[in-house]
């Protein structure tokens, strides 16, 4: 009887444990968003910015006031250079990561998972403040030397991004690619398909849903990176005019102002409105990754 008792009360304590950590954890991430949600908000109700000259302005100067004698608070170029540096990160790495991928887990698949696979999530642990500076010495030169100009820019940005987003696709597109069923590939080969026709006709279509979750996760740590950005963009707020110019993104500019600005200033609400972006579009590229993995499995099912 009483290891009867002694069990239920370690199971008791067990669940009040986990049920513990759960409540800590739903706790902090609601005090998150209801804190960078009201001081994001408080640009617009309490300082009385106007939403659209924000969102649409091409003038970032918390700093001065326009002939309205409203702060210059246009965050239209960061939210175009952080939406065009994901954009492009992802496209560089892309064919890099579907392709290890499929080398890993297809076409050798003894040395992919023993080797490679081990080798390209080396790059996770990396800090970024070294791919930073990786890029700095020798991308932004490199740019510089063929595309003219300084080097600092979009496509600098989006090529050290994609090297620090490659391990996170690979590694989702091989769990992915490998989830597919076995048997899949057997009928494929029954019906005379050679091993490249299965990989493109059955294995990819089959684990699609994996590899759309495995992109959107890249493109959400893309866009919510900021030392290695902040070091080879440019850090300019102004619309760039190509690639190859001086840029801003959202977390460059939160990286550079917000341990210069004093709390309750406006140009302190207007970088804690930046914030609220970024927390908004993850927010989105999580719910995106939700309802893909629910088509998959309905797919699947």
């Amino acid at each position: 009887m009483s290891k009867v008792m002694s069990h239920r009360s370690l199971e008791r304590l067990g669940r009040g444990l986990t049920g513990s950590c759960v409540a800590i954890s739903f706790a902090l991430v609601v005090t998150l968003i209801v804190m960078v949600t009201y001081h994001g908000l408080t640009t617009f109700i309490v300082d009385g910015i106007s939403p659209v000259s924000f969102f649409c302005g091409d003038v970032w100067n918390p700093h001065e006031t326009g002939d309205n004698g409203v702060p210059l608070l246009g965050a239209l170029p960061m939210i175009v250079g952080s939406f065009a540096v994901t954009l492009l990160s992802c496209v560089f790495a892309l064919p890099f990561a579907i392709g290890s991928a499929i080398c890993i887990v297809e076409i050798i698949p003894r040395i992919g998972r023993t080797v490679i696979q081990p080798v390209i999530e080396v790059f996770v642990g990396i800090p970024s403040v070294v791919f930073g500076l990786i890029g700095l010495m020798i991308v932004v030169p490199w740019t510089a030397g063929w595309a003219g100009g300084t080097g600092y820019g979009i496509f600098s940005a989006a090529i050290v991004l994609a090297v620090m987003i490659l391990p996170t696709i690979t590694s989702l597109s091989v769990d992915a690619i490998a989830a597919v069923p076995q048997s899949y590939r057997l009928g494929s080969y029954g019906l005379g398909c050679m091993r490249w026709q299965t990989i493109w006709h059955v294995v990819l279509r089959s684990a699609l849903p994996g590899l759309l979750t495995a992109t959107i996760l890249g493109m959400a740590r893309a866009f919510g990176e900021a030392l290695a950005v902040q070091m080879v963009i440019g850090n300019a707020t102004a619309i760039p005019d190509s690639l190859f110019t001086p840029a801003s993104t959202l977390t460059s500019i939160l990286t550079m102002g917000m341990g210069n600005e004093a709390m309750g200033t406006i140009p302190n609400d207007a970088l804690w409105s930046l914030a609220l972006i970024l927390m908004g579009m993850s927010l989105v590229f999580i719910a995106i990754v939700h309802l893909v993995g629910r088509k998959g499995a309905n797919v699947h099912a």
